[in-house]
């Protein structure tokens, strides 16, 4: 699937997040190994911390449903400036997916710009680096 293609799904994702106290509304397509798609959108709840992000509502969707690998991921919020995942969203990532996991960055005027979990999350806590410890 291409890029573009995977960006519009995640522009469609968008008209569903709640985001009643920011306005900052994201939507999120993500791409099985299968082929199937999973969207997710941001959802604000008053106490801040319960609030769950666009990138990982598809996330576990997917995990939900039992997909367990993953090829890319587009992510929009119809922002001037392109969106980038958090922090929280790039390990979530790093559970699922190898270094070479695409992550599509877009802004309001259709441009993207496509980065690897790998450029994003360096040197991620993988459990599976640290199986001698178990």
């Amino acid at each position: 699937m291409h890029e573009r293609e995977l960006m519009k799904i995640a522009l469609e994702a968008r008209k569903n997040a709640y985001a009643p106290y920011s306005g900052f509304k994201v939507g999120a397509a993500l791409l099985a190994r299968n082929g199937k798609i999973y969207t997710g959108c941001n959802a604000e709840i008053s106490t801040y911390s319960n609030t769950i992000c666009a990138e990982r509502s598809a996330v576990f969707k997917a995990v939900s449903e039992g997909e367990r690998t993953f090829e890319a991921i587009a992510i929009t919020a119809g922002t001037d400036d392109y969106i980038y995942p958090c922090g929280i969203c790039r390990q979530v990532f790093a559970e699922f997916c190898d270094n070479d996991f695409k992550i599509i960055c877009t802004n309001a005027q259709h441009k993207y710009e496509v980065y690897t979990l790998g450029e994003l999350l360096p040197k991620a806590f993988k459990l599976k680096n640290y199986n001698d410890l178990l």
